[in-house]
């Protein structure tokens, strides 16, 4: 007969190796993250989005959205630096501690020890790490930090290098000396992103996390050469408030004219625009029609939809697909003569609002439609949720899993977005008077949150007009609601979320919100 102390001594490490694999197992089951990152890439030209220009074509993301949750109202961020920083920790700008622009643009800076990335927490939590393409959030892009594998093109670290979206660029692989890569941006970043899904560079014992960050369709928008030729012939309607003045639209916005009428009566890029943006030749952009622009727009996004059509294809010719949370997004959108603009920035839905779907087929839902408004900072919370890791500080956002779990969920959270130009931390704890609060392009600080039906926006100038819009019979926002006696309460009472909203997310700024005009 065994003793009953043997038997404890046998037991125990039976016990133990039991417990061991089935934690082993847990972290294997854990998904992969694919995270699909476009740049000033509007949901307008995304073919299963509404509003979308008839003649746009991008099968890969439509047959993404089929295969998921397509959200058609996300609010991912206002510019490029901003919307990655939220990405990176789950914080609206004003909770960005120390992240700052410094030096010749875009330069900027953070310290890591204050301002924590998630990267860095899944990377503890057992998940190999990795980022390829377009780096905007400061000149230490993580690698051995944040990252186990990179790829990085850092615009901050070599703001000379900062113009070449697409050709030419300077990058730097696992934090090796930089060197100028040549071929296109987006088919070299779809390449190793397809080494990386189907293997090279990681750890295949662990899950991964993927921030694949293209630099299309950011200004200059420049075409593959084997889409030079696509959209032959196209027009596009010429938006209704593409010259001012814009009736109910804060004082700025009647300043707002990118575009003038041409000689054929087109619009086209005023004389005055040219040069707002990387790539813009004077001589040869002069008289370019609304219409010219658009169609080169949409032929850089032909060469994402490849790409993001390669990288599905490598995670189902892998086996990966049913364990992989996949999320397309953009940092924002970009306007085409809408209210004048050619531009983010503004917080109008044809200047910021992105494209947003979430797949995980056999997990999640396939084929909806989610229309509650949502926002970036939901993203971080939600990639935490679905690793099955504790948030490691308070976010801003929250876990989408409901909505993707259920579309129609009712939501009870606000979603704001918040613009504080190129000013981050404690550098927003109070509202600067004009013009330290107006962005070079001409953009105050503003404020603005949606609840479906309606988008309230509060500009950060003294007397200036608040804003209501209904986004369901009014989706081009040229009617501002907001004096409306109509509408007397539903604007009060979004006016109490907005403030309910900074303060939940610790705003210093509500204490010093300008007046509005009554």
């Amino acid at each position: 007969m065994i003793p009953p102390r043997a038997l404890v001594r046998l037991f125990l490490p039976c016990v133990f190796l039991a417990c061991c694999g089935s934690l082993l197992r847990a972290a294997e089951s854990r998904p992969n993250i694919l995270f699909i990152y476009t740049d000033d890439h509007s949901y307008r030209t995304v073919s299963c989005y509404e509003h979308a220009e008839s003649w746009a074509k991008t099968p890969n993301i439509d047959r993404l959205a089929a295969r998921g949750v397509r959200f058609t109202h996300a609010y991912i961020g206002t510019w490029c630096m901003p919307s990655r920083v939220t990405m990176l920790t789950g914080l609206h700008q004003y909770g960005a501690k120390t992240m700052r622009m410094e030096g010749p643009y875009p330069g900027s800076e953070y310290d890591p020890e204050q301002l924590p990335f998630v990267p860095a927490v899944m990377r503890k939590n057992g998940y190999h790490t990795a980022q390829i393409g377009k780096w905007h959030s400061g000149t230490d892009a993580g690698f051995g930090r944040d990252w186990d594998h990179q790829i990085v093109w850092n615009r901050p670290a070599h703001p000379d290098n900062a113009p070449n979206y697409y050709y030419d660029q300077l990058l730097s692989i696992d934090g090796g000396e930089p060197k100028v890569v040549p071929g296109y941006s987006t088919d070299n970043y779809t390449r190793w992103a397809v080494d990386y899904i189907e293997g090279k560079h990681r750890d295949a014992s662990k899950p991964w996390y993927l921030w694949l960050c293209y630099g299309g369709v950011h200004a200059p928008y420049l075409p593959a050469e084997r889409h030079l030729n696509d959209y032959p012939g196209v027009t596009v309607a010429t938006p209704a408030d593409i010259y001012p003045p814009r009736a109910g639209k804060p004082g700025y916005m009647q300043k707002i004219a990118a575009w003038e009428k041409g000689p054929t009566g087109d619009p086209v890029l005023s004389d005055k625009a040219i040069g707002s943006e990387i790539g813009d030749n004077f001589e040869r952009d002069r008289g370019r029609t609304l219409n010219e622009w658009s169609r080169q727009y949409h032929q850089a996004v032909r060469a994402l939809d490849e790409g993001i059509g390669q990288v599905l294809k490598a995670l189902e010719d892998t086996g990966q697909l049913a364990n992989t949370l996949v999320v397309l997004t953009a940092d924002q959108g970009y306007a085409w003569g809408q209210h004048g603009f050619r531009a983010k920035l503004a917080p109008y839905d044809a200047n910021i609002r992105s494209p947003l779907i979430i797949s995980m087929p056999g997990t999640l839902p396939e084929g909806k439609v989610c229309r509650t408004a949502v926002g970036g900072v939901d993203l971080p919370p939600t990639f935490l949720s679905f690793a099955g890791i504790d948030l490691p500080w308070k976010m801003h956002g929250h876990d989408l899993t409901p909505l993707l779990r259920n579309p129609d969920t009712v939501w009870p959270h606000t979603t704001i977005m918040p613009f504080t130009a190129d000013k981050f931390g404690a550098d927003c704890d109070r509202v600067p008077d004009p013009p330290a609060n107006v962005h070079k392009a001409g953009i105050p600080w503003y404020v603005m949150i949606v609840q479906r039906p309606y988008k309230y926006i509060r500009t950060l100038n003294p007397n200036e007009p608040e804003e209501l819009y209904d986004l369901l019979t009014d989706p081009n926002e040229l009617t501002n609601l907001a004096a409306d006696s109509a509408h007397a309460d539903t604007l009060k009472q979004l006016r109490a979320a907005t403030l309910a909203e900074l303060k939940r997310t610790d705003a210093k700024m509500v204490d010093s919100l300008p007046l509005v005009k009554e």
